[in-house]
């Protein structure tokens, strides 16, 4: 492939735009933001597994969809971060299609309550908030993620021929 630069980019791209129209249709529903959360776009951090440009992607799209959603500055930069260290470690797991689904899963639990809790004010503790932030995530990432790796295995060397070789 003589335009893996392009490809790159426009991998990153496509996958930022993806993830800022899913975060509206989660908004649509009321499950974008707040203690209980499936953000629909977040199943896309189990695309590292196909190409490293999904890191970059979902990290622009995060911050993006947390701008137009609203989100307060802390959301944009730790929410953000969270994101791009979930997408990270995908990458780094990209090897086992199960494991590449807990990164983003365990980063949104551990940074995510903060953010709640303190720039949202939102009450019920932490802990609490790390068990729902969590569960949504195990919603999104295990089971959407899971479900977008096994339709897209079939088609990964067409859609992502510059990707990194995924897993068995």
């Amino acid at each position: 492939m003589k335009n893996k630069g392009v490809l790159y980019l426009c991998h990153a791209a496509v996958i930022a735009a993806l993830y800022v129209v899913l975060t509206f249709v989660a908004a649509g529903f009321d499950l974008a933001s707040g203690m209980i959360q499936v953000r629909f776009s977040e199943a896309l951090c189990v695309l590292p597994y196909f190409t490293p440009a999904a890191i970059p992607g979902l990290f622009i799209g995060c911050i993006l969809a947390n701008l137009l959603t609203g989100g307060l500055l802390p959301d944009i930069i730790f929410g953000s971060l969270a994101t791009l260290l979930g997408a990270v470690g995908s990458w780094y797991l990209r090897k086992n299609r199960i494991l590449v689904t807990f990164p983003p899963v365990i980063a949104n639990a551990l940074i995510i309550p903060f953010v709640l809790t303190y720039a949202y004010q939102i009450p019920g503790g932490i802990p609490l908030q790390m068990l729902t932030v969590g569960a949504g995530e195990l919603i999104a990432c295990l089971g959407f993620g899971s479900i977008l790796i096994q339709c897209l295995k079939p088609v990964q060397k067409h859609i992502f021929p510059a990707g990194a070789p995924a897993a068995r």
